[in-house]
């Protein structure tokens, strides 16, 4: 069965969480579908990402049913993509695709829900959206990649709520920095958004990434020296030049992938 759907129109693909039945919920085909699917849109042209899930919810968290089987053997010391395992792939993998990434959440976002939701640059969720760090009920911690990816999140909420397990509302979300804004039309207010990003240059949007990035872990120094790099890089070239000749002709611009 289809755990992840990709489609692309105008440079905006659409990933969606097609498990509605299951509230999304994460099993070992989840946790597969995700990472093909991170690895088949670096691959791509898409000049942004929209991550949905289907039905009631984004995601449930982990299906703890179906992965029981495999908690024993789970091999999570292995860094096998990059500086992440598997199991932090599904979250940390959103962050590092060079193209910028929306979150469009409804519903709850449990455990591992909320960490694949954190993977994304930008997270809009319905007012009426549950969520949970929920690992503390199972005896467990959060682990896929969200103390990594909430870093902006204010941090004696952050403990608060890892240490309960308590359920909490859309509007505690956007006060404490888990999501960027809300919309009664999450996904809608996701298109709006990727539609706008998407007409931009690529090659400026990509390095704004790459700079959002570099600038979570470095120092001063390194993120002044980054934007003189990036920036250089940038002047003169086909879709700049395009960017400022599109403006002075109020048109619309034609930028290469």
């Amino acid at each position: 069965m289809t755990r992840v759907t990709i489609s692309t129109v105008d440079g905006v693909a659409e990933v969606r969480l097609a498990r509605g039945d299951k509230m999304n919920a994460i099993d070992p085909a989840m946790f597969d579908a995700l990472i093909d699917a991170i690895d088949r849109l670096r691959a791509s042209s898409a000049r942004c990402v929209v991550l949905s899930g289907e039905g009631r919810a984004f995601c449930a968290g982990l299906d703890m049913v179906s992965m029981a089987g495999d908690a024993a053997g789970l091999d999570l010391a292995t860094r096998s993509h990059g500086i992440a395992n598997r199991v932090q792939q599904v979250a940390w993998g959103w962050r590092m695709l060079p193209m910028p990434v929306i979150a469009a959440v409804q519903g709850l976002a449990f455990g591992g829900g909320m960490q694949i939701m954190a993977g994304a640059d930008v997270r809009i969720a319905a007012p009426d959206t549950r969520f949970a760090i929920l690992e503390a009920k199972w005896g467990l911690v959060a682990d896929m990649a969200g103390f990594a990816l909430w870093r902006d999140v204010r941090g004696d909420l952050l403990r608060e709520l890892a240490f309960s397990a308590r359920e909490f509302t859309a509007q505690e979300a956007l006060r404490a920095g888990f999501v960027t804004r809300l919309a009664d039309d999450p996904h809608g207010a996701a298109m709006v958004l990727a539609r706008a990003i998407a007409v931009r240059s690529p090659d400026a949007v990509r390095a704004a990434k790459r700079m959002a990035n570099l600038a979570d872990d470095a120092d001063a120094a390194t993120i002044l020296a980054a934007e003189s790099a990036e920036q250089q890089a940038l002047l003169g070239m086909p879709n700049q030049v395009e960017a400022v000749r599109a403006g002075m002709e109020k048109r619309a611009p034609n930028f290469a992938d």
